[in-house]
């Protein structure tokens, strides 16, 4: 990187600097006029100079000039201007000044505000685009937390001085200078007492700031400190919890603060003493204005107009001064930043961005073998992972790599996959070391999987599919201002030298996956997400999600087929009572209270319980129907009986997740309020307390709770009411609620409470899994598992795919692999969170489904189960860093080596 700030803007913005250091000096001259022309109104019209007998004229804007070799040119006579009408026209003139300096500073700054903000977006993607570029290995020194805080906060600064760099200098020195001239002119020697002002200040400031300059590069270190120590909490939040260490943590953190305070505090103290003495130098130079220049005044050595022109150029100095003061202080500052961020980013044995190039275009097979030639690998530290090892890998060959933790077989898998990089020897493809070799190659004709998972927040697609993004394959039409807009991103694209890409094309490498288009996309993709046996997880996934009915017409228009299709098949297999239906004059006692009443789906968050039991209309309801009493003694008995039950339970009691009305926080709560209106009528209760004690009554299922608090009669009052409530139900409700109807789709509620219409009985012990086994060959014979499954491939993995278990993760990140169809594809004990007979299953699945015809890629697995190396052709064995065995499973076991020894 350059290691210069100035030189890295000046090479990447010369042609802009250029155009404005001509407006700035273009700006110069209407500046210096407005320094003369008060003169001009004082001496002229104000004290009366040229109008010395009554109707006096002057002549005003008279413009004659001495051309060469032609002579005088008049090229306006002027306007013949009392002494009123001359006063006027120059207080025009002075205003029209005022404007015109006001535009050039406008223009100024906003082009200098749009260089900064284009140099800012340079920097950040030239960083961005170097940490892609970082060798393995580096990312085990760096902490991600500070590396994202350098490219987001540390060069913020670079972007506002991009502007500053040229333009500020040339615009404050010239006004200063330009000042500067006017009062010599004026007078030499307030001239000379202004210069030497001028001269203190800009020697004695910048030298008291160097102590500013390296405190702030100390808060600096120490903030960037901080931001990673941070995430170090963050990532680790499970280790502190685990080794009780949250309060050693807190010790660190506030001593880091500590240090921090002290910093900056220094850094005021210094800063408010610079800012005192210059404002000090500031204010001493008008005391001598009006002293001497006073002075000379009453001796007639300087008239007044002098004085006041004098001192109005004088009050437009410090200004520019100061702020040129600023401006050095600013570019030593921010040179030292971007000194400590070429320090960061100047890595050794970068990737050569050719590596990284743009390939849209199809990656021909790799047909040569992969081959390693006396391959030495080291960690960190130095000490050696594997020595001396040579071996050759044949394509379509299926090779078993076994051994102990610390054998170098993981090593070596890293190194195919290039997670590391060769102390000596390297690894080639038809005599090409694969260090060399496009990404656009290696990256899609090679797949690695390991234990170790990253998942980009975004859907459960978007990840699937990650390794088959490499290039927009397809343009998008834009019309109207979305064209207009699209170009002007372009374009500044162009100028802050981002790359032209446009994320909004479709990136997926159909072709690479052995489809044609997103059409027939799930032909592959379910087959893989079956071998790895997480179907069923996206499964469930998109049962509990809502659905979009924009992109899923195909299941919401045949929802009604679905309910039916679902009944006819459990009266089928006698299992009627499985699914309780809803019907509308009808109470169903395997749902709540609430969705009873409502006979509909809420929309949430917009409506909760604790709000609808709030709402006027509803208990205008209930109390017409006789309901709000027995709702509110139904509510005091829930709470009665479930403070006593689970008072003496600690917060993390299994129990609870039993509770659907109430979490352990609210005990201690409820407990203070049953104190309160034991014994008393409702109408001890305020307004709040009624609706916290009746919403307990919607969650309240009798066969699930068994309290005995529903019975007959009060079923029918509450199916009663279902239907006032739905007649006159005012709008802001009807906006938040959604009525049941048995022949629509329900698009507030989830997919599977829309194809049961009802409600699994609490009675099955099994009826959930029942229920899902009986969906999921439904979905299969009406043709609509793909669109269910599209809906679970909606699902938010979160932040690094934390929403998922660390099982599904590590199926979904083999899953990935698989669907790049590559040539090579490399397993690194890939799964081990699972239980060996599932992982023997996946195994068998990929060994007997991944060789088919047309595609027979070659499988390198660093095996947790050596029982598994009989399913390959070869097995190869690693013992201590090297190869200690290479052959065929019956004659490894002939042998009587250490392979047998690790498979018995």
């Amino acid at each position: 990187m350059e290691t210069s700030l100035t030189r890295y803007i000046w090479s990447n913005t010369r042609l802009q600097q250029i155009w404005i250091l001509f407006v700035v000096a273009v700006s110069m001259i209407p500046y210096f006029m407005s320094f003369d022309l008060p003169k001009q109104i004082v001496n002229g019209p104000i004290q009366g100079n040229g109008f010395e007998t009554p109707g006096a004229t002057r002549t005003f804007m008279h413009l004659e000039y001495d051309i060469p070799a032609i002579g005088k040119v008049v090229f306006f006579h002027g306007l013949e201007l009392t002494r009123f009408q001359t006063l006027m026209a120059l207080s025009l003139v002075f205003l029209l000044l005022v404007i015109i300096n006001g535009l050039f500073k406008l223009y100024i700054n906003t082009y200098k505000g749009r260089l900064g903000e284009r140099m800012l977006r340079r920097i950040r993607f030239e960083l961005i685009d170097r940490v892609l570029r970082f060798p393995p290995a580096q990312f085990k020194r760096v902490k991600s937390a500070e590396i994202a805080t350098m490219i987001k906060d540390e060069v913020e600064p670079m972007g506002g001085f991009t502007g500053d760099a040229f333009v500020q200098p040339a615009l404050l020195g010239g006004q200063a200078i330009t000042a500067l001239v006017f009062i010599i002119m004026q007078n030499f020697w307030l001239g000379m007492i202004a210069a030497g002002i001028v001269a203190v200040q800009g020697v004695v400031i910048p030298r008291m700031r160097k102590r500013l300059l390296e405190l702030g590069r100390q808060r600096q270190l120490t903030a960037r400190e901080l931001s990673g120590r941070v995430g170090e909490i963050v990532e680790g939040i499970g280790t502190i919890h685990g080794n009780d260490t949250s309060n050693f943590e807190r010790a660190d953190i506030a001593s880091r603060l500590g240090l921090i305070f002290s910093i900056r505090y220094d850094l005021y103290q210094w800063k408010f003493l610079v800012k005192f003495i210059n404002n000090f130098l500031a204010q001493v130079t008008p005391f001598l204005f009006y002293s001497i220049g006073g002075f000379l005044a009453l001796q007639g050595r300087l008239d007044i107009g002098q004085l006041v022109a004098v001192i109005n150029a004088y009050k437009d100095l410090p200004g520019p001064l100061k702020e040129l003061i600023d401006w050095d202080q600013a570019r030593q500052d921010v040179q030292v930043k971007y000194n400590q961020v070429v320090e960061q980013f100047n890595v050794d044995r970068l990737v050569d961005p050719k590596i990284q190039a743009l390939a849209p275009e199809p990656v021909n097979r790799l047909e040569h073998s992969l081959h390693a030639v006396n391959l030495t690998l080291s960690d960190d530290s130095g000490a050696p992972l594997l020595r001396h090892v040579t071996l050759e890998i044949q394509p379509g060959e299926t090779v078993a790599i076994v051994g102990n933790s610390g054998s170098g077989a993981e090593a070596l898998a890293e190194a195919f996959a290039r997670l590391i990089w060769p102390e000596q020897g390297r690894i080639t493809i038809d005599g090409r070391d694969i260090l060399e070799l496009p990404e656009s190659v290696t990256g899609r004709r090679i797949a690695y999987a390991a234990s170790d998972t990253y998942f980009f927040h975004g859907t459960l697609r978007d990840n699937l599919l990650y390794g088959l993004k490499h290039a927009p394959l397809t343009k998008v039409e834009y019309e109207g201002k979305s064209a207009t807009k699209y170009k002007w991103d372009i374009n500044e694209a162009r100028r802050a030298g981002n790359p032209e890409l446009d994320l909004n094309s479709d990136w997926v490498d159909y072709a690479s996956a052995g489809v044609t288009g997103p059409d027939d996309l799930f032909k592959v993709v379910r087959p893989v997400l079956d071998a790895v046996l997480i179907s069923q997880d996206i499964l469930d996934m998109a049962l509990r999600s809502t659905v979009n009915t924009d992109t899923h017409t195909d299941l919401t228009d045949r929802i009604v087929e679905l309910r039916q299709a679902l009944r006819k098949r459990l009266k089928k297999e006698d299992l009627d009572d499985l699914v309780v239906p809803f019907k509308l004059d009808e109470y169903n006692p395997q749902a709540t209270v609430g969705e009873n009443l409502l006979f509909g789906s809420m929309k949430r968050p917009m409506m909760t319980n604790r709000k609808l039991a709030a709402h006027p209309y509803f208990r205008s309801v209930l109390r017409e129907n006789d309901l709000y009493i027995d709702l509110y003694n139904m509510g005091l008995e829930i709470a009665a009986n479930a403070v006593e039950l689970f008072e003496d339970l600690p917060p993390d009691h299994p129990f609870f997740q039993q509770l659907t009305f109430m979490t352990a926080d609210d005990i201690p709560a409820y407990q203070l309020l049953l104190q309160k209106l034991q014994g008393r009528g409702i109408d001890a209760a305020s307004a709040d307390e009624r609706t916290s004690i009746i919403r307990l009554s919607f969650s309240y299922i009798e066969p699930r709770h068994r309290f005995g608090l529903l019975n007959d009669q009060l079923m029918a009052k509450i199916v009663d009411a279902r239907a006032r409530f739905h007649k006159d139900m005012p709008d802001d409700l009807k906006a938040v609620i959604e009525r049941y109807d048995p022949e629509r789709f329900i698009f507030s509620a989830t997919l599977l409470d829309n194809v049961l219409f009802g409600r699994i009985g609490f009675t099955q012990a099994d009826g959930s899994d029942r229920i899902r086994t009986i969906l999921r060959d439904l979905f299969d014979r009406l043709a609509l598992f793909e669109s269910v499954l599209s809906i679970g491939m909606d699902f938010d993995v979160g932040s690094g795919g934390k929403r998922l278990t660390n099982v599904q993760r590590q199926k979904l990140n083999v899953a990935r692999a698989l669907l790049k169809r590559a040539d090579y594809v490399i397993f690194n004990r890939s799964l081990p969170a699972l239980d060996q007979r599932v992982q023997d299953q996946i195994t068998h699945n990929i060994m007997e489904d991944l060789h088919e015809e047309g595609h027979a890629p070659a499988i390198i697995w660093v095996l947790s189960n050596t029982a598994l190396a009989n399913l390959f052709d070869r097995v190869i064995v690693f013992d201590k860093g090297t190869l200690a065995e290479d052959g065929t499973h019956a004659t490894l076991l002939e042998k009587n080596g250490i392979f047998k020894e690790l498979v018995s």
